[in-house]
C-alpha cells in the first residue's frame, strides 16, 4: 500500500532535480536513494552503527574513520538544525511574554507579532 510522506521544500527540489536528471519520477529518485542509503548503512565498509553511537555521544568523534566522519557531520548539522520539543516550548514562552521569540531569515531577533520582514 502507498504511503505519504512529508519532505521538506529543499529536499524535494533536490529529488525533483535529480529525478530530471537521470529520467526517473520521483518516488522512484526517492526509493533509489533509500535503496543506496541502506545498501551504505549495511555495508562492510561503513559502520553505520559507530556513526549513530558518535551522534548518541556514545564514541568519540574522533575515532570515527573519515567516511564515517562525513556521514556524522552531515546527520550532525540536519539535527542541529531542526529545534527540539523543549526549544520550541522555550520560544513559545518567550513568544507569548512578548519577548524575542526567534529569528528572522536574515538572523535578528524576532519579537511577538512581529512578521519576518524578509
Amino acid at each position: 500500500m502507498a504511503q505519504s510522506v512529508k519532505l521538506a521544500d529543499d529536499i524535494m527540489a533536490l529529488v525533483r532535480r535529480e529525478a530530471d536528471l537521470h529520467s526517473r519520477s520521483v518516488a522512484g529518485q526517492i526509493t533509489h536513494w533509500l535503496k543506496i542509503g541502506r545498501a551504505i548503512e549495511h555495508s562492510g565498509h561503513f559502520n553505520y552503527a559507530r556513526i549513530t553511537a558518535a551522534l548518541e555521544g556514545r564514541l568519540d568523534t574522533s575515532q570515527l574513520r573519515e567516511d564515517e566522519e562525513t556521514a556524522w557531520l552531515d546527520a550532525f548539522t540536519e539535527k542541529m538544525a531542526q529545534p527540539s520539543e523543549a526549544e520550541e516550548a522555550f520560544f513559545a514562552r518567550r513568544q507569548a511574554l512578548g519577548r524575542g521569540g526567534g529569528l528572522d531569515t536574515g538572523g535578528n531577533l524576532v519579537y511577538a507579532g512581529q512578521d519576518d520582514p524578509a
